[in-house]
């Protein structure tokens, strides 16, 4: 640490207050998917009234393979099938017959399959027709956006998608070698070459950052703090790796020496395997951590909050030789530590970060997080089983929750469902504690947890959305090591009805959250 270094104040709400955790692809619209605009507008509506102070929401960026908000094709870019169609309809860039189609598409599951070639149509063709239908403030805003964003990031990315889709959508090291190695007359002949597909990409994120900026704005006037997720590390197949091969531990052709993973422990013999290229953190140090600290402030400007993913690896990280099959030839190296966090607050001051602490996690990396008040996680379904386990020491500056995105509902897992790797005699010993904790029942469970997490001195408690509804484990976000039918669960248009709300409202007015 620096001489005189005075840490900031923490960035959670200064009263105990209540939170949700709900991506836009799960809220109810009926054009396949949630997304940004309406189903967003509406949605906050709804928790203003309920008293909840916090959305918490996963990663906005792009995504690809697996569609996975863990893996997106760029840290600045926005996911344009979250882009809410009804603002473009007022904006005269669709027509609604236009729309039909996807009102065929599931309400309570997002079909990608389906959604995504259709919804990518629809917005091409609210490109085409910005030039002549758009109004003036529009493009007046169109026009600010540019200005603000394309050296910074947009342009990289615009060539990378255009790239992508002429190689078959195959990653970046497996392109022409030219564009491999972003030769400068390569990257010309192509801008000149596909002007109108880079034109249309820019106007598609435009239409995003248009909608969310307006959602942020709403959010900060009606008193609700949006809450971001940013992942530590990025994908090997983004815009952000091609254009930036340098602060990567990956030759020039894209090939990395190592990867990311976490070591074998008690939950996986052989560790898991992620694959993300690694920083090179000497050259982003060079470079005064500038990739860092832009990430940040993008961050930062469309976000009150920013839950960092996996935060131990800025202590130390797990670093696995390319090629392995398993995490288990994996070495510990140094993270960038103290350093990375000086230089982003010398530039943008207080950082609105909560640190992912899940797992095991040394004293170093804690030391780490205090030395810089950054409140940390506890997850109720990952302590209640411990007979040990105090809610009352539950520290002030952290975030509580039941589960998060990666676990069961709180009903499937105090049940145990078919993807529990519980044995039969922990699962019911779990149970035990679980009613002995709460003083609750079986049939109340659900709701139970809400209540003894909200009865902890956690400043903050996030609440799946999936909890406060009561429902089971075919609600489940996500299953970790797992590439198919995950991300895919709506919550359907009538499921938050009048009984859900008086529910929610009294169990938050109850706790004095609201």
């Amino acid at each position: 640490m620096q001489p005189g270094y005075q840490a900031p104040p923490s960035v959670l709400p200064s009263l105990p207050r209540a939170g949700v955790c709900m991506h836009f692809s799960s809220l109810p619209s009926p054009y396949g998917i949630g997304d940004i605009g309406d189903a967003a507008q509406a949605f906050l509506r709804e928790l203003s009234g309920l008293g909840v102070a916090v959305w918490q929401f996963l990663p906005t960026g792009p995504t690809a393979y697996g569609d996975s908000p863990y893996q997106p094709l760029s840290a600045f870019a926005g996911n344009e099938m979250l882009i809410g169609l009804e603002p473009l309809l007022r904006a005269g860039l669709l027509e609604e017959a236009e729309l039909h189609p996807l009102t065929t598409l599931d309400l309570a599951s997002v079909d990608f399959g389906r959604l995504i070639p259709f919804k990518h149509k629809l917005l091409a063709r609210a490109a085409e027709r910005f030039e002549s239908r758009a109004s003036a403030k529009m493009k007046a805003d169109y026009a600010d956006f540019m200005q603000q964003h394309d050296d910074l990031w947009l342009n990289n990315y615009v060539l990378y998608r255009v790239l992508k889709t002429r190689h078959g959508e195959k990653p970046w090291p497996e392109w022409d070698a030219e564009f491999v190695r972003r030769e400068p007359s390569a990257l010309q002949r192509i801008s000149e070459k596909y002007r109108q597909e880079l034109q249309q990409l820019q106007r598609v994120q435009f239409f995003f950052y248009q909608q969310w900026q307006q959602l942020f704005e709403a959010a900060s006037s009606s008193g609700v703090q949006l809450f971001g997720d940013m992942p530590i590390y990025i994908a090997l197949d983004s815009a952000d790796a091609w254009a930036n091969p340098e602060l990567l531990l990956i030759s020039p052709e894209g090939i990395p020496s190592q990867v990311a993973g976490v070591p074998p422990d008690y939950f996986s013999e052989d560790g898991q395997l992620w694959g993300n290229p690694l920083y090179d953190w000497d050259a982003h140090a060079r470079q005064g951590y500038s990739w860092w600290t832009a990430r940040m402030r993008h961050a930062g400007e469309h976000n009150h909050l920013v839950r960092v993913d996996h935060f131990r690896g800025f202590e130390s990280y797990w670093a696995v030789p390319f090629g392995e099959t398993t995490a288990r030839n994996g070495s510990w190296q140094r993270g960038p530590r103290d350093s990375l966090f000086l230089a982003m607050q010398s530039s943008l001051g207080r950082l609105s970060i909560v640190a992912e602490n899940l797992g095991i996690i040394t004293p170093q990396v804690e030391a780490l997080r205090l030395r810089h008040l950054m409140p940390g996680m506890v997850v109720l379904q990952f302590e209640v089983h411990k007979a040990d386990f105090d809610p009352a020491q539950v520290p002030v500056q952290s975030v509580c929750y039941t589960g998060t995105h990666d676990n069961d509902t709180s009903l499937g897992w105090f049940r145990g469902g078919n993807q529990d790797t519980r044995s039969k005699a922990e699962q019911k010993s779990t149970r035990k504690n679980v009613l002995r904790l709460t003083g609750g029942s079986v049939e109340t469970v659900h709701s139970d947890l809400i209540r003894l997490a909200f009865s902890t001195p956690a400043r903050l408690v996030v609440v799946p959305m999936q909890d406060y509804l009561g429902l089971d484990s075919k609600c489940r976000m996500n299953i970790p090591g797992t590439t198919w039918n995950n991300w895919r669960w709506r919550m359907k248009p009538a499921e938050l009805d009048q009984q859900h709300r008086d529910q929610i409202h009294t169990l938050i007015l109850e706790s004095s959250r609201a």
